[in-house]
């Protein structure tokens, strides 16, 4: 017998060793853990948003929070960012996702995966595609017969590629997200989460952890969750964390403590203050978060950027824009640089695993260029324009007036042409009866700006003119709503406009491809259209930052500039607003431009350019307008 018992002891011994290439992830109920690979895991996470960080910058973003202490990374996948046309699926460039894995994977980093298909994330339209808006009745995020159908092709295709990334097939992605927060929505259908809980273990598995996170109230959990989906909570440093937890609990008796997003800061909406959250608290409660045993989850670590259209909306009373910068007051700055507050996260972690050895990754060489002086291009009256911009069919229309995605353009602008039936020599009121202007419109008779319409805000303006006279009303989106009751949300007219006592009818619609214009070279200076007057409205400038032989970071303010959109050989930077704020500048990551050739600058100026039409390329981000304004390069 002795022998066989030596057999066995020793057997046992080498278990650990013998199923040590046997990877596995998975919750432990009895002793209230993950387990990773037969033993006790607590991950320490960070968001970072690939979709809004160039392709050049991931590698250095991720070895940052690798060598902040950080074991795990939380990852958004946007729908409309890979399949803004409907069946036309993009994974190349800036959208590999793939390629963001296996750098992730390279840095000693393993992924907590959120497909959503709704991911909020201040994101446009909380990551789902604009065209799914082409069915009028749709009801988003339920088990309506055509968003479930088209909710199926895109995990057809998604799902597919994460399966061999999930780390017990040998990838980093040791759980993933079905939807997102859904206790916050209106529907809370059940059928619904069932038939995605089916999608995610038909084309993952039955390994794959799958879980949910809600927000720290009853409502939310009860129709967040799910029977078969881990529940996690999320919460900030405005909260009691045991409270929180015990809420958890109660929806999840057993299992890790998990907090999912952990607020280090918040978002800004145009016309805010910029938000910022107190380093000493989210240190402090991360610490005591961690020394409970809880598994915790920074949002944001690194935000990034809205760059183009990508920027989502609010609504609560009204309308709100959220701006360009996605900085998110984070450890991580917009431009990835280390703030105090990772370094103080860094020094809370140290106490609860080891630290990578080695200095943290400077900042990236941030280079003030200067002044760029701008020369006028193009108005939006010039038929040439019109006709180089716009898409190849003219429609037209009566009521009701056609939204952006009934003329499968979904961001960006629309120019909506009509005549005034009389003559109207007196201001007479131009109104938007029912708020169904989205989000701004900028109007205009016979080529000459009379003012602007914005919706919930200011449906009224008054306009004089001749029977005949051409009138053009340019609707700009400002971004659909990417959280609560509102996200199907339309762009452009979507209501009757009445003129006194006429409703407008007739209109042509144009739908304004400006990003393929300025990518072809249409709107530089020099071509047709220059040298014209200048005057208030829509107007497009242009100019050239001369090379330097340098290729750095750097930021743009547009200082006297009213609100519009600005373009870098090409590539759409996002919105400015300076004079509605908070956000001052734009970034201007160093792999946007040419270290050895001009480098084209378009401005879409939308209200009014100043006179001087110079910009300013700075080697610092001016985030909140009650900085002092400076219009000097430093």
């Amino acid at each position: 017998m002795k022998p066989l018992i030596t057999f066995v002891l020793l057997s046992l011994c080498l278990l650990p060793i013998i199923f040590a290439d046997s990877r596995s992830f998975s919750i432990d109920y009895k002793n209230n853990c993950f387990r990773k690979d037969g033993k006790p895991f607590q991950y320490i996470s960070g968001s970072i948003h690939y979709s809004r960080i160039p392709r050049e910058y991931w590698k250095d973003r991720l070895l940052k929070m690798y060598m902040t202490g950080l074991n795990a990374i939380q990852v958004y996948v946007p729908w409309n960012f890979h399949e803004t046309l409907q069946g036309v699926f993009n994974f190349a460039g800036d959208r590999d996702l793939e390629y963001f894995l296996n750098l992730a994977n390279q840095t000693g980093l393993l992924v907590i995966l959120r497909p959503g298909p709704y991911i909020c994330a201040e994101w446009e339209m909380g990551g789902l595609p604009a065209w799914l808006l082409q069915k009028p009745n749709i009801i988003l995020r339920s088990a309506d017969t055509e968003y479930l159908k088209a909710t199926s092709v895109w995990f057809g295709v998604l799902l597919t590629k994460m399966r061999p990334w999930l780390y017990q097939n040998g990838g980093n992605i040791i759980s993933v997200q079905v939807e997102n927060e859904y206790g916050s929505y209106f529907a809370c259908d059940y059928n619904y989460m069932r038939h995605l809980h089916n999608l995610f273990r038909l084309f993952l598995g039955e390994d794959v952890i799958l879980f949910t996170t809600d927000g720290n109230t009853d409502k939310e959990m009860i129709c967040g969750t799910l029977e078969g989906l881990y529940a996690t909570i999320d919460f900030g440093t405005d909260t009691n964390i045991t409270a929180a937890f015990i809420r958890q609990r109660r929806f999840e008796p057993k299992g890790p403590l998990v907090n999912s997003e952990f607020y280090t800061g918040w978002l800004d909406h145009w016309g805010d203050k910029h938000a910022s959250v107190d380093t000493v608290k989210v240190s402090k409660m991360l610490g005591e978060m961690l020394s409970m045993g809880a598994s915790v989850n920074m949002y944001m670590f690194e935000g990034g950027t809205n760059f183009g259209y990508w920027n989502g909306a609010d609504h609560d009373t009204r309308f709100r824009s959220v701006v360009t910068s996605y900085d998110y007051n984070a450890p991580l700055s917009e431009a990835g640089d280390p703030t105090d507050k990772l370094l103080a996260i860094r020094d809370v972690i140290k106490n609860f695993r080891d630290i990578p050895v080695g200095p943290m990754p400077p900042a990236t060489p941030k280079f003030a260029y200067g002044f760029v002086t701008l020369q006028k291009v193009w108005t939006f009256h010039i038929a040439k324009l019109i006709c180089k911009i716009s898409c190849p069919y003219k429609p037209s229309y009566s009521v009701p007036i056609l939204c952006y995605v009934n003329c499968v353009q979904y961001y960006g602008s629309m120019l909506y042409r009509t005549t005034l039936p009389r003559n109207v020599p007196e201001p007479t009121p131009l109104i938007s009866p029912l708020n169904g202007i989205h989000d701004r419109a900028y109007v205009s008779v016979n080529g000459v700006y009379k003012g602007l319409m914005e919706r919930d805000t200011a449906l009224v303006m008054n306009v004089t003119g001749q029977q005949g006279d051409q009138l053009d009303i340019i609707v700009e989106n400002m971004g659909r709503v990417n959280f609560g009751s509102y996200i199907n949300d339309n762009k452009g007219l979507l209501g009757n406009l009445i003129l006194g006592n006429d409703v407008l009818t007739d209109w042509s619609i144009y739908p304004l491809d400006i990003d393929t214009a300025v990518a072809n070279g249409w709107l530089q200076a020099g071509h047709s259209g220059s040298g014209m007057e200048a005057g208030d409205g829509p107007m497009i400038y242009s100019g050239t930052l001369k090379p330097t032989g340098l290729a750095w970071d750097t930021f743009v303010k547009l200082n006297g500039w009213t609100k519009g959109q600005v373009w870098v050989n090409g590539v759409n930077l996002g919105r400015y607003w300076p004079q509605r704020g908070p956000q001052q500048t734009l970034y201007v990551p160093g792999p946007f431009l040419s270290a050895t050739q001009p480098n084209n600058i378009t401005v879409l100026e939308l209200e009014r350019a100043p006179s001087h039409r110079r910009i300013l390329f700075m080697d610092r981000p001016q985030l909140n307008s009650v900085q002092k304004d400076n219009d000097s390069p430093h």
